[in-house]
C-alpha cells in the first residue's frame, strides 16, 4: 500500500504541491513559500527531483534554510510546518505552507527587490501591480462603487464578443492610458464582473 509521501508524489507538481530536489538558496526558496501563502497555501516536498524520484535531503542545513527563508526572506514572515520523513530509507522534507489570512507577502527577486508572487498551476509567477491593487480593495471595508461609463461599457461589449483581453488591448480599443485602464479593471475585479487570469505571458480579463 503506498505510503502518505507516495501518494502526494503520485499526485505531480500542481497549484498546491511543488518538488525540490534541494534547497541551494534560501530567497529563491522563500518565493516559492510567498506564492504559495498568497494564493491557496500548499506543500512543498524537499529531496524529490520534479520527476517524482525520491533522492532524500542531503544535510540538516536544508531544514535552517526552509527557517531562514520563511522567517527573513518573507515579508510579513510565513510560519510553516515542517516534518521529516523516511521513505525508500531516504530523508524526505514536507514544509506545509498556509493560505495567509494577511496577504500580500513578499520575497527578494533576483535583483534584491521584494515583490509579490503566485502560484498559478505549477509555477510561481510574478503578482502584478491590478492583483495587489484588487486585494488591497477586497480588504477595504468601504467597498467598491463603479460608475458605468463609456470604457466600461467598450470593455463589456468586447468581452461579450471575445474570450478575454490584455490591458494593452484594452487601452487601444477604449483609447484611455494605462493607469484609467488599471482602475476600471481593479473595480471590476473586486465586484466580480470579470476575472483574472495571470499566465507567464501576459495577464488576460474574462468576463
Amino acid at each position: 500500500m503506498p505510503s502518505y509521501i507516495q501518494k502526494l508524489i503520485a499526485q505531480g507538481e500542481h497549484q498546491r504541491l511543488d518538488f525540490k530536489f534541494e534547497i541551494s538558496d534560501a530567497k529563491k526558496i522563500a518565493r516559492t513559500i510567498v506564492a504559495f501563502t498568497n494564493t491557496d497555501g500548499g506543500t512543498l516536498l524537499i529531496g524529490v527531483k520534479d520527476n517524482g524520484v525520491i533522492a532524500g535531503v542531503r544535510s540538516e542545513e536544508e531544514i535552517y534554510m526552509v527557517d531562514a527563508a520563511a522567517g527573513l526572506y518573507c515579508r510579513p514572515e510565513v510560519e510553516v510546518i515542517t516534518k521529516s520523513w523516511i521513505e525508500q530509507g531516504k530523508s524526505v522534507l514536507e514544509i506545509i505552507i498556509p493560505k495567509s489570512q494577511t496577504p500580500p507577502h513578499y520575497a527578494p527577486n533576483e535583483e534584491g527587490k521584494w515583490v509579490a508572487y503566485i502560484r498559478v498551476k505549477d509555477q510561481n509567477l510574478l503578482a502584478n501591480s491590478v492583483w495587489l491593487k484588487v486585494l488591497k480593495r477586497k480588504q477595504n471595508k468601504e467597498g467598491t462603487m463603479v460608475r458605468y461609463r463609456e470604457s466600461e461599457k467598450i470593455l463589456l461589449d468586447y468581452l461579450s464578443k471575445n474570450s478575454s483581453v490584455t490591458i494593452s488591448r484594452f487601452c487601444v480599443i477604449a483609447m484611455i492610458p494605462d493607469n484609467k485602464a488599471e482602475t476600471i479593471l481593479v473595480n471590476l475585479i473586486a465586484l466580480g464582473i470579470i476575472k483574472m487570469e495571470i499566465r507567464e505571458d501576459d495577464v488576460y480579463y474574462s468576463a
